[in-house]
């Protein structure tokens, strides 16, 4: 049985795996959790001589299988919660993530795939995350990141990268949910912001901190 802790750190090697080119530095993750890196070097121990991660000590650190099937069974438990929370509780897409960061450790397999089967198997959650279906395989995005479009193109929102409350309530503030239209006008020489024209009758600018976090399906 892993701890809360543990499988926190499982999720954290995961993420920050998909990101690195090799293994994940200890550096990384000691920022991601926000602890010092002499407890996250005692942790990987832990981790390690329980055959979830492969870690040699200034290498970096790479999930084993087990070690990747326990990270993506509490991934598909986080963004089911998610769903379940917006869905059927009627929560917004900014109030979920810290509920789901509790839910998400329940042991209970049947839980999950009850919950899966009524929720009707969703491939996403409510922020455009992918769901892994019951064998761990994520759906495959074609999705781009806003800044990597060039003006007159045109695509749909479709996911974030950035799930912190005030961004995402930065978002429904500006009307930028999952499902708008967004073509590319402008970007600014000056400070790389951009000028957006929102379902066709709308322009706003944000700037490119904000637009590097949302990812598009490309229409043209």
């Amino acid at each position: 049985m892993n701890s809360f802790t543990e499988e926190n750190y499982l999720k954290t090697i995961f993420h920050l795996s998909e990101k690195a080119d090799g293994p994940v530095a200890t550096n990384s993750i000691s920022e991601v959790m926000g602890n010092k890196a002499a407890s996250v070097t005692d942790m990987l121990r832990k981790l390690a001589e329980k055959g979830l991660i492969n870690y040699v000590k200034y290498q970096g650190v790479s999930l084993t299988k087990k070690g990747r099937e326990t990270a993506i069974a509490i991934i598909r438990k986080h963004r089911l919660w998610e769903v379940f929370l917006v869905e059927k509780l009627g929560f917004k897409w900014d109030e979920v993530h810290d509920i789901a960061e509790e839910l998400e450790h329940i042991k209970a397999p049947e839980l999950v795939d009850r919950l899966d089967t009524f929720l009707g198997h969703p491939t996403h959650d409510p922020h455009g995350d992918p769901i892994p279906n019951s064998h761990g395989e994520f759906q495959h995005n074609e999705w781009i990141i806003l800044t990597k479009m060039n003006p007159g193109q045109t695509g749909i929102l479709s996911g974030v990268s950035e799930h912190s409350t005030v961004f995402l309530q930065y978002l429904e503030q500006q009307g930028l949910l999952l499902g708008t239209r967004i073509k590319l006008e402008e970007i600014m020489a000056f400070d790389g912001s951009l000028k957006l024209l929102i379902n066709q009758n709308q322009s706003l600018s944000i700037s490119r901190e904000a637009a590097k976090n949302l990812l598009m399906l490309h229409e043209n």
